[in-house]
């Protein structure tokens, strides 16, 4: 079997955090080289999954075209600059946080609360600045993902007034790769390709390209025939409704990060507590458990103790 030879000759780190390594691969046959950098680099740029915030409700504000009184940026500005927020780590399913301000005051990344498998790569990032003695309120919805989602312009308004942002979810921010002969005395032609990686410092540069060959080897392994396999009869898996995300109950943001912050992600986990029990997580309170319990018997006729 054919042995590929991979070393790390370089790495350097930007002034804005971001990541770049040179990766030099030895022992190609003529060819291979094209294919696999092609490879890697697509599965670099489009594969690896990041954290973005995906859409913001400000209060007071129903379209991306408004100005807000009192606030410097106007709403288009503020989705840029939330845009550019970075984050390390990734979440399993979409975090709700609010920045709720009193002004004048500048708003920076730093003021976002997070989970804590997240957080921020750039703290001191500009949002915009609050100039006269006002509140604004930003509820942020931050997702993890891969490559880049371009919201659809027919749908920009999602419900509740929240305003849905393009994201860059992708940690890897650009790939180049060469390829070069080598010529050795008796022996044939072979190839040299070398590889440069530069993430935006969520993800080192070998950890993206460990994913990478990761991912590529759990690609190409589906494809081998298993004709022992062939006549299996499937099982199909059924789901309950006890199996569904609490997503689906369309809570109130605060209702839903209570209920996140304590592990209670499916209905199956929710109908484990009373409604003494909810009033009793931190933050929680009566108003929110009365929501809960008339979601839980409007959508699926359930009712807790």
């Amino acid at each position: 079997m054919q042995q590929f030879q991979l070393e790390k000759i370089e790495s350097y780190s930007s002034d804005i955090g971001e990541q770049t390594s040179q990766f030099r691969l030895t022992g190609l046959s003529r060819g291979q080289g094209l294919t696999i950098g092609n490879t890697l680099r697509r599965v670099l740029l489009t594969k690896l999954e990041g954290t973005a915030i995906t859409a913001v409700r400000i209060k007071g504000v129903n379209n991306e075209f408004a100005t807000i009184p009192g606030v410097r940026e106007d709403v288009l500005e503020i989705l840029l600059n939330l845009k550019q927020i970075k984050f390390k780590g990734l979440i399993e399913t979409p975090f709700f946080s609010s920045i709720e301000i009193k002004g004048p005051q500048v708003i920076t990344a730093a003021q976002i609360e997070l989970p804590e498998m997240i957080s921020l790569l750039n703290p001191t990032h500009y949002i915009a600045t609050v100039s006269e003695q006002m509140e604004v309120t930003l509820e942020l919805k931050i997702e993890s993902d891969a490559g880049y989602r371009v919201i659809d312009k027919n749908f920009q308004h999602s419900s509740d007034n929240f305003l849905n942002i393009d994201s860059l979810f992708t940690p890897v921010k650009n790939v180049n790769y060469e390829i070069k002969d080598s010529y050795k005395v008796d022996e044939k032609i072979t190839e040299i390709l070398d590889l440069e990686i530069t993430t935006d410092g969520s993800l080192t540069p070998s950890d993206a390209l460990n994913k990478s060959t990761q991912f590529l080897q759990t690609l190409f392994g589906s494809l081998i025939i298993d004709e022992s396999k062939a006549n299996a009869v499937p099982i199909p898996e059924i789901e309950t409704e006890l199996d569904i995300l609490i997503e689906e109950l369309q809570l109130s943001v605060r209702a839903y990060n209570c209920l996140k912050r304590v592990n209670i992600r499916t209905i199956a986990d929710l109908v484990q507590y009373s409604v003494k029990e909810l009033k009793e997580i931190k933050n929680f309170g009566q108003k929110s458990a009365n929501e809960v319990v008339e979601k839980l018997a409007d959508r699926f006729n359930l009712s807790l103790n």
